[in-house]
């Protein structure tokens, strides 16, 4: 892609440039680094709208990529896309008991369209359990209409008070599976599937390690059985819920009358599941391994994986000329996908300046250019990861690109998981536990009595919540670090977004 060329800059305009795009320190504040970095990258911007956010194309891009992945995972795995309705007549949520319980105070509500009071009031969608179970009342008769898998990419709307850039908004984008089988065990091995497939994607894509359990039943989704999920640390040792699968049982079908035939001529309910991930993972990736520079993105998910940086003197039209057209001659022998790699050709900018600004907006490797390179018919490469730069010959540069962003890939997802393992801990007193929460924060193996009064008196005196009852965690017995009844095993606290 070649970048339109830009006017020239002063001097005083490009140090003015320069310190725009400064980004407060993780260590200053964290939560404004966090923002700057979205910011400074262009991956959003806030809504007129209160709550909502405006996904620019730099974020957008990801998400493309993020999407482009599980949809294939999702296909790989038997499921097809659909779409259903936005809107959602009120009277469908009351259908399930919990789940309108769960959701009520998050819906945003429609009442009048077209000039007129309508007859029934219709939701904003929060989520589409009720929708899609009403449809599949319709579709489903026999043993032979099962399994449906149907997974939706979609918006949907849930009224938030407080927002922070992809982690919480009132509207987001996500998909949401829905299923439903003629057993039991067909829905839990399902539920467990998707777990794995979140796992895989959030691991081998956004190079970003997670543990995965199920939720206690004070964090289960409305009306589920149960509710699994994955788990990731953030580099201020915060835990971000990155994606949940939920066991339904039969509680949906039964709301909604869907009932399938079997064999032997039996009407049965059918059981089902959902499970999800949303725009929520590009706040994961900003948090999970970007630094005091800016965004870094794992070589998977970048849109522009390579930004080549042209070098000349611009009174020298004929070597300008020359370094040119090596920049796009080699911007095609690398490209793989349209548009994917950068020639930035803009004028009026030092090479200083558009080191800066690639590295905030996270481009995983540059390539720098100049009439030196071309005599010796090599380039200067660097990494985003902060390893040092090397001169790479232009023979056989696409493999050794490629080996480079591989090699970025892995070393993200080992940062991010020596980190994870240095600040995980065990404690079995509770004032212990407290203490060193505060001031080394990250994961903590607790025994827990599973009484929900002892989950709710440490979240109010903490602010940690048990993220899940992990599956790496073998049983063992010991003793609650709450009330000091037997527990049967020990189960991840951590405070979160």
């Amino acid at each position: 892609m070649q970048l339109a060329k830009g006017n020239t800059l002063s001097k005083k305009q490009g140090k003015g440039r320069n310190k725009e795009l400064a980004v407060t320190p993780r260590a200053e504040d964290y939560s404004k680094w966090y923002i700057d970095v979205i910011m400074k990258a262009e991956l959003a911007d806030y809504s007129p709208v209160k709550g909502c956010m405006v996904i620019r194309p730099n974020g957008y891009a990801i998400w493309e990529k993020m999407k482009a992945a599980l949809d294939r995972m999702f296909k790989e795995t038997g499921h097809r896309n659909a779409y259903f309705p936005l809107l959602i007549p009120q009277s469908f949520l009351t259908k399930e008991a919990e789940h309108v319980e769960g959701f009520a105070p998050q819906c945003a509500v429609v009442t009048h369209g077209g000039g007129s009071k309508l007859e029934e009031p219709l939701v904003v969608r929060p989520t589409s359990e009720t929708m899609i179970y009403e449809m599949y009342k319709k579709w489903v008769r026999s043993y032979r209409d099962l399994p449906i898998l149907i997974n939706q990419w979609a918006n949907v709307y849930r009224w938030e008070m407080r927002t922070r850039l992809f982690l919480r908004t009132s509207e987001f984008l996500w998909q949401e599976g829905h299923t439903v089988h003629a057993a039991e065990n067909e829905a839990l091995e399902e539920t467990l599937k998707m777990l794995q497939v979140y796992k895989t994607f959030s691991e081998e894509f956004m190079a970003v390690p997670v543990i995965t359990g199920v939720k206690t039943p004070s964090e289960r989704f409305p009306g589920a059985v149960d509710t699994y999920c994955i788990e990731a640390m953030m580099q201020d040792k915060k835990a971000l819920q990155a994606g949940t699968s939920h066991m339904l049982g039969q509680n949906f079908a039964k709301g909604f009358d869907v009932k399938y035939q079997a064999e032997d001529g039996e009407w049965k309910y059918v059981w089902g599941t959902s499970w999800g991930v949303s725009t929520r993972l590009i706040g994961a990736l900003i948090m999970a391994h970007s630094d005091d520079k800016g965004l870094v993105i794992p070589p998977r998910l970048a849109a522009n994986p390579v930004v080549i940086i042209p070098i000349y003197k611009k009174k020298d039209e004929e070597l300008k000329t020359k370094v040119l057209d090596a920049a796009y001659k080699l911007r095609d022998e690398l490209t793989k996908e349209p548009g994917d790699i950068i020639v930035d050709d803009r004028e009026g900018m030092s090479p200083g300046f558009k080191y800066s600004e690639w590295e905030q907006k996270g481009i995983p490797v540059r390539i720098e250019l100049g009439p030196r390179d071309l005599e010796k018919s090599s380039v200067m490469v660097a990494r985003r990861d902060g390893k040092p730069k090397e001169i790479l010959p232009m023979e056989g540069l696409s493999k050794a690109i490629d080996l480079i962003l591989e090699d970025i890939q892995k070393g993200l997802f080992e940062k991010a998981l020596a980190f994870r393992a240095e600040n995980t801990h065990k404690a079995d007193d509770y004032s212990e536990f407290k203490e060193k929460l505060e001031t080394d924060g990250g994961f903590w193996h607790l025994h827990w009595c599973e009484s929900d009064d002892c989950e709710k008196q440490i979240q109010e005196e903490t602010k940690a919540t048990i993220r899940c009852i992990a599956d790496h965690i073998e049983d063992s017995d010991g003793c609650c670090i709450k009330c000091g009844k037997p527990s049967k095993r020990r189960v991840v606290f951590a405070k979160s977004y």
